[in-house]
């Protein structure tokens, strides 16, 4: 089968955990800024679709060259053999962006792409009229950096963090990628507690269940690449079907999600019925001061409020003074917080065991780690 190179793109700080993500499903590959490469056929297209729980995209990689004039841009993209991707019927809108490069116009970038691939296909097809562009849609992207063309064809479609299950939202929702990430960043295995106190629409209770069940985050969506003529439908099929084998329903969770507004509770309630996992959640409304249990050795993850905006700072860092008092008592339970507020831990009352810088859409924030106490050693057997 033919191989590809197939680019998954990342949010910036999640590089290493999307790199591992790729290795688990088997294959290697190198990491850069923004993109994790490697090498697969179609199947490893459709499982990084269908499994990538921290990825933004999953992208082919037609080409990549040096181009310092328009001409050349034009004649090394038409040079390419695009009637491999591109029927004469396809939709083929082309984007782009430009860093440090000669060719800083994105518009002309993206009207000589289109020209180039159009004149290519009109040879090959030997169509002297326009394309009507009616049939399955190809998302071209003209990427220039430092002087270096990569021409890219994305084959997710909507982004990777639309799940599919997301039925309402609150203000500020966290992208389903970046709350994947942070389970990912913590110890939690399915068998512990977890708890997350500011649960908004659900998004990292839901991350966390989807994760607990080892169920495939891209299962109840579709994905673009699905309607192209030369992905063999077959291929889909095994990797739904290899998905469906792999998830473990009958793994039991201990996952709570919390929230002081009633109707981002039952907004969660609706979006965890709709990914599928109907009562495997507790959602709770509730403040994050009265959190307490008798449970040992769980998890809690949270996306507390920033405080940004003029008149929350005050409420906000009082917000987090109460949640270190609440949380001081759980000393079996690592806490990790995202925030952008710099005075997190003074607030919180005890500095991190550590800090990973991360961002939240284009904010940046710190993922502030408490590392619980560890449970004792079982003795071994004779």
């Amino acid at each position: 089968m033919k191989q590809f190179d197939i680019i998954a793109t990342s949010a910036m700080g999640l590089e290493s955990i999307v790199a591992k993500e790729v290795r688990d499903l088997g294959y290697d590959c190198q990491v850069e800024n923004g993109k994790i490469t490697y090498k697969g056929d179609q199947s490893a297209i459709a499982r990084s679709n269908l499994w990538l729980r921290t990825a933004d995209r999953v992208k082919i990689k037609v080409a990549e060259f040096k181009a310092y004039s328009f001409d050349e841009l034009f004649e090394k993209t038409k040079a390419l053999n695009w009637e491999d991707y591109l029927s004469a019927d396809v939709e083929f809108p082309v984007s782009g962006k430009s860093v440090k490069s000669k060719l800083y116009s994105v518009p002309d970038c993206q009207a000589i792409v289109k020209k180039a691939i159009v004149d290519r296909l009109k040879s090959k097809y030997k169509q002297v009229s326009w394309f009507a562009e009616t049939g399955p849609l190809f998302k071209i992207e003209v990427s220039i950096l430092k002087d270096v063309v990569t021409l890219t064809i994305d084959t997710s479609g909507a982004g990777l963090h639309k799940r599919g299950y997301r039925t309402g939202q609150g203000e500020a929702p966290l992208k389903e990628t970046l709350a994947a990430a942070l389970i990912m960043l913590t110890n939690w295995k399915a068998d512990k507690p977890f708890i997350d106190p500011f649960c908004g629409s659900g998004t990292i209770p839901i991350e966390a269940a989807l994760i607990g069940q080892n169920i495939a985050p891209g299962f109840n969506r579709e994905f673009v690449s699905e309607t192209w003529s030369w992905m063999d439908s077959k291929v889909w099929d095994e990797a739904r079907i290899e998905a469906e084998d792999l998830a473990d329903y009958d793994q039991y969770l201990d996952i709570t999600g919390c929230d002081i507004d009633h109707r981002m509770v039952d907004i969660a309630k609706a979006n965890s019925f709709e990914a599928g996992l109907g009562d495997l959640i507790e959602f709770k409304q509730m403040q994050v001061r009265d959190i307490s249990t008798r449970k040992e050795y769980g998890v809690i993850v949270g996306n507390p409020p920033y405080g940004e905006r003029l008149g929350e700072k005050k409420a906000v860092e009082q917000m987090y003074r109460e949640m270190g008092q609440a949380f001081k008592k759980l000393d079996t339970w690592s806490v990790y917080m995202i925030t952008s507020n710099p005075d997190f831990e003074q607030h919180y009352g005890k500095p991190a065991t550590k800090k990973r810088k991360l961002f939240n859409g284009f904010i940046r924030a710190d993922l502030y780690q408490y590392w619980g106490k560890r449970p004792p050693r079982q003795p071994q057997g004779e």
